[in-house]
């Protein structure tokens, strides 16, 4: 594939799932949305599909359900009417479905605690994150208003192994570009504490100057999204940062009275542990929030 192809491509899919994030609670009109990118319906649900594994519908349905599965443990005082609404359900009883079908219970089950046992399946797929033996309740996190951060980045389909490998691939990439100035970002486009690993969207980013004369564009680059962010200092080892995940949004959130969006959460790294020999990290985390 030509490389102007490619990067085209690209921007078509980063466009439509911005769009999806970005207007979730609405009905989504793919066929105006293939309008307004200029390219036909097959393709744009070929070109998605090959970006991130699953079609656009599929991708609304996560998005949609994520977020529910948070308003239903910080909304204390919405009804599971006004929560379906908010994330896109034109019904009640088509909510609760598609929600038992995800989840394997009812959003009322969810909200009185189905959701601890859910979450912890999840984490138990990581044997790094169940030896963690980190304490997060006396962290408090700052809230700050971050601007758009432009970033280059490779995808990695799971939350895995295959993470490192990636990472080395960003740093020959910045390597052969000479960047010296940078900031190392991931992106969490699925929720990691109630997504299957092995599903979640990962995306490695090297922010750098807007300014300087890359000597490869062969990297896709795309904006992190602007807002209010809680930030969350941290240091510890390569297990902590999947259990400290499940810590912000299944006990700091429903306790600290604000709700998350839609946006993707992401990590700082100013030690990054897939990339350093005894698998420390010191890190920020950025979760979205509004109150």
């Amino acid at each position: 594939m030509k490389k102007q192809t490619l990067q085209k491509r690209t921007k078509i899919a980063n466009d439509i799932m911005f769009y999806i994030y970005t207007h979730i609670e609405t009905n989504i009109d793919i066929e105006e949305l293939s309008i307004d990118l200029n390219v036909s319906k097959f393709h744009m649900h070929r070109i998605f599909k090959e970006a991130f594994g699953k079609n656009i519908y599929e991708s609304i349905k996560s998005i949609r359900l994520q977020k529910a599965s948070n308003l239903l443990l910080t909304n204390k005082y919405s009804t599971i009417s006004e929560i379906a609404n908010e994330c896109g359900y034109s019904s009640q009883s088509s909510f609760i479905k598609t929600f038992k079908e995800r989840f394997e219970m009812t959003p009322k089950q969810w909200k009185k605690g189905g959701y601890k046992e859910y979450s912890n399946n999840i984490l138990q797929q990581s044997p790094k994150a169940m030896e963690s033996k980190a304490d997060f309740n006396e962290i408090t996190p700052t809230i700050v208003k971050m601007p758009f951060r432009k970033a280059y980045y490779i995808r990695n389909r799971g939350y895995n192994i295959n993470i490192k490998q990636t990472w080395q691939k960003m740093q020959v990439w910045r390597l052969t570009n000479d960047i010296n100035e940078y900031k190392e970002i991931a992106l969490f486009h699925d929720n990691p504490s109630i997504t299957p690993l092995n599903d979640c969207q990962y995306i490695a980013c090297i922010e750098t100057n807007e300014d300087e004369e890359l000597k490869s564009d062969r990297l896709p680059d795309f904006k992190i999204a602007d807002g209010v962010y809680a930030r969350f200092d941290l240091q510890g080892i390569h297990g902590d940062v999947l259990k400290f995940t499940h810590w912000v949004y299944h006990e700091w959130l429903p306790r600290s009275e604000f709700e998350t969006t839609t946006k993707p959460s992401y990590v700082e790294y100013r030690k990054n542990n897939f990339l350093s020999d005894d698998n420390e990290f010191d890190l920020s985390f950025y979760v979205s929030i509004k109150f």
